[in-house]
């Protein structure tokens, strides 16, 4: 359950400044509007997104929406020296009218959190000689040298997931459930596999691996294009769910393979294809078939193919070492958990054989270096802190950089920097991205420089290239907030945030508060909780640049509050598996403490706080909603998982176990029989073509609902999965948010406190 967190805004006012109509006027043109935020250009300014270093170092390509829809996205390219951005595939131009995506195409965009038309994903071949663009269903490659755009197809089926071979001489992608190969010298189409149809795909990430486990492809080629893996799933044993897609024209029955937690997966198996001699050899995964494909990467040298397999209680994450000519496999390294072991992408084998991973057998996540055979030669981090993610190493130097939240070797959650660390002994590590805000970076392949984004609540979202000693070599995307930045008529209602802590059964959780503009402390105000909650995801809880519809909140008269509850973010393992097989209620206690504590805050009004969310976070409203402690007034609960059989295998059983060997989990965390403890008013929202969290969590709390006499409001949404898109819509979604909030904890302050 990939992370959406959805806030709230308002439409009517707190005081005379304050006063907006429907249509969204406001007395203060400084006041920030929802219909202003929900149109183009976007008031986030100029924002790179997808930013890549070509493999030479020589030209950085991103992503950019257009200025007349912001919901379109071109290609842009910029030179690492002098010279000026400039557009390499123009997506309106090449696709004037853009047509309707397929079935698996949708699907995939949704399982990837893409919401956006146009040039939505790029790749580089190694060599830094292309650029392929998928674009609405068709391929294009970009030549570099001269700023061509060639479209490799134009057919009637997506191709998707298509990828450059790594030494530049073929363009590969799934069509129609098969993998085919492109060969760009003379033009000519090769299937690699012919026989995907009906419930078997080739070369597919299944959903699980998209939704779940942060894996989008299903097939990867040798580092010398000999040798391609990819994988057959076989959908067959999956329960039929079916599913009323509901859109404005009407409605279809879709038969959805979805497996739910206790019940069968797909049937997923690893094979090698080799291009010389035209063979198959199938990978023995062992003799398990009831087992997660994790991740697949190759060696430098092609010679060794090296997986990941989960079990499926997710308490043993195996290494294998695969020779590709035959499949014959050998597990290296295991690593075990008592509550359940994480997925993440920090496996790097480095040029003599030996390979980094990270694990968290210390308490803490954090890099390990190993020999070829899987044997410890030393931890590259320590500290009480989690290695987020590893950026890149240098192997002439032996520099190893990560991104972490931490300071002077303690974990400071609401900040984040990339550091290095050495692969020859354990040291401290030393920041390369200056403290005090926000940083994700990209390193390229040598380790010699990193594209670095960066934000603090002051600075909105900016991009540049940087020499790996963190140097400035130039802007991609400044994106100065000065008066010529579309944000600058609202900036003096920026609002500064407050950070805190407090204490819950030993942990630290973090806060962070906004406050309306004149705030008042002498005043009671209204408060709005944020909340997602869930396990797997970042902090919420960030110095970063936050969504304009906080300011939105803050403008109308809301204080608004978020906290980090155990569980959610990357933090220690006690930290996280303090929910085990409790799903969420650790969570509600927090968020109950959090409510709780805004109560007894003298600028609160303790009869008008609100909590609201999405997914994760839309069941952690309707929980915290029927929590007597919490007494709080309303609740908007969007997307919400109301009973965790309902939800996927490798999300809900790494939380939970099965519901066959936890029937007192599961019973517990129902929402139904908490309905009777609602303390106050209660929207539901949901999109009624969920795939993810399917509609019946909705319509079964409906149902109740109605059958209990309990007056409640729904928002539907025809046609939308998982997230509400496009801005039009999402105006809507956030007019009825501003709306019920007004109706329910109103947003004007009590004049004097007593």
């Amino acid at each position: 359950m990939r992370n959406l967190l959805l806030a709230s805004t308002i439409l009517l006012s707190a005081g005379s400044a304050h006063a907006q109509t429907q249509g969204g006027a406001s007395a203060d043109p400084s006041i920030l509007t929802p219909e202003r935020v929900f149109s183009s250009p976007g008031l986030n300014g100029p924002v790179a997104r997808g930013v890549s270093l070509s493999p030479d170092g020589q030209l950085v390509a991103f992503l950019r929406p257009r200025e007349d829809d912001n919901d379109v996205q071109d290609l842009w390219a910029a030179p690492v020296g002098p010279g000026e951005p400039y557009k390499l595939i123009d997506s309106r131009a090449l696709v004037p009218d853009a047509g309707e995506l397929s079935e698996a195409e949708k699907a995939r965009r949704e399982r990837m959190r893409i919401s956006a038309r146009g040039v939505v994903e790029y790749s580089w071949d190694k060599q830094g000689r292309y650029i392929l663009a998928p674009l609405e269903g068709d391929i294009f490659l970009a030549t570099r040298a001269d700023g061509s755009v060639r479209r490799l197809t134009e057919t009637e089926a997506d191709e998707i997931d298509a990828k450059v071979s790594p030494l530049g001489n073929f363009v590969s992608y799934v069509r129609d459930q098969d993998l085919v190969v492109y060969d760009l010298a003379d033009g000519r189409e090769t299937p690699v596999t012919t026989d995907g149809d009906g419930l078997v795909t080739w070369a597919t990430a299944e959903f699980i691996a998209q939704e779940e486990m942060d894996r989008d492809t299903g097939y990867w080629w040798s580092p010398d294009e000999r040798y391609i893996a990819l994988t057959r799933v076989d959908e067959s044993p999956v329960d039929v769910v079916p599913r009323f897609e509901i859109s404005g024209d009407g409605a279809t029955v879709v038969q959805q393979r979805y497996p739910r937690a206790g019940r069968p997966n797909a049937l997923v198996e690893l094979y090698v294809q080799d291009r010389q001699s035209g063979q198959r050899v199938k990978v023995d995964l062992g003799a398990n078939t009831d087992i997660y494909l994790a991740r697949v990467d190759w060696a430098g040298d092609g010679k060794t193919l090296y997986v990941q397999r989960h079990s499926r209680d997710q308490k043993t994450l195996d290494l294998l070492s695969v020779d590709p000519a035959t499949g014959a496999s050998r597990v290296i390294l295991s690593q075990k958990a008592d509550a359940w072991v994480d997925l993440n992408n920090d496996f790097r084998v480095l040029k003599d054989g030996r390979f980094l991973w990270s694990n968290e057998d210390s308490g803490w996540r954090h890099l390990y270096l190993y020999d070829r055979d899987g044997r410890l030669l030393r931890p590259v981090t320590r500290g009480d802190y989690p290695v987020k993610h590893l950026d890149g190493v240098d192997e002439t130097t032996g520099d190893v950089f990560f991104t972490a939240s931490m300071r002077d070797g303690e974990e400071l959650p609401i900040e984040q920097q990339m550091f290095r660390a050495s692969l020859n002994s354990t040291v401290d590590p030393v920041a390369v991205t200056p403290a005090g805000g926000w940083w994700n970076v990209s390193v390229n392949g040598p380790a010699t420089a990193y594209v670095g984004n960066y934000s603090d609540p002051k600075t909105p979202p900016q991009s540049a290239l940087y020499s790996i000693d963190g140097q400035r070599i130039r802007w991609i995307e400044e994106n100065r907030l000065d008066q010529s930045h579309p944000f600058s008529p609202y900036v003096s209602h920026l609002p500064t945030p407050e950070y805190g802590t407090l204490q819950s059964h030993g942990e630290t959780l973090v806060w962070r508060m906004t406050t309306p503009p004149g705030f008042d402390p002498s005043k009671k105000y209204p408060v709005v909780m944020q909340v997602y909650g869930g396990p797997g995801t970042g902090a919420g809880v960030q110095k970063s640049w936050q969504p304009l519809t906080n300011q939105l909140l803050t403008d109308a008269g809301y204080v608004v509050f978020r906290l980090d509850n155990r569980g959610e973010g990357d933090r220690s393992q006690r930290f996280e598996t303090s929910i085990y097989r409790r799903l969420g209620l650790a969570a509600v206690e927090d968020q109950t403490l959090a409510a709780q504590w805004l109560k007894q805050q003298p600028y609160v009004d303790p009869d008008r706080i609100a909590v609201m969310g999405w997914s994760f976070g839309g069941f952690l409203s309707l929980l915290t909603l029927t929590q007597p402690e919490a007494g709080l007034a309303a609740a908007l609960a969007g997307a919400a998982p109301t009973e965790w059989s309902l939800y996927d295998t490798h999300y809900t059983e790494r939380y939970m176990s099965t519901p066959q060997d936890n029937p007192e989990g599961y019973a517990e965390t129902d929402i139904l029989p908490r309905l009777d403890d609602l303390t106050g008013r209660l929207m539901i929202l949901h999109g009624m073509a969920d795939d993810n969290v399917i509609f019946a969590n909705a319509t079964r709390v409906i149902d109740a609902l109605q059958a209990k006499s309990v007056p409640f409001e729904m928002m539907l949404y025809p046609g939308q999965r998982h997230g509400v898109r496009g801005d039009p819509r999402q105006l809507q979604q956030w007019r009825t948010y501003l709306d019920f909030l007004d109706r329910t904890i109103g947003p004007r302050s009590v004049s004097e406190t007593d």
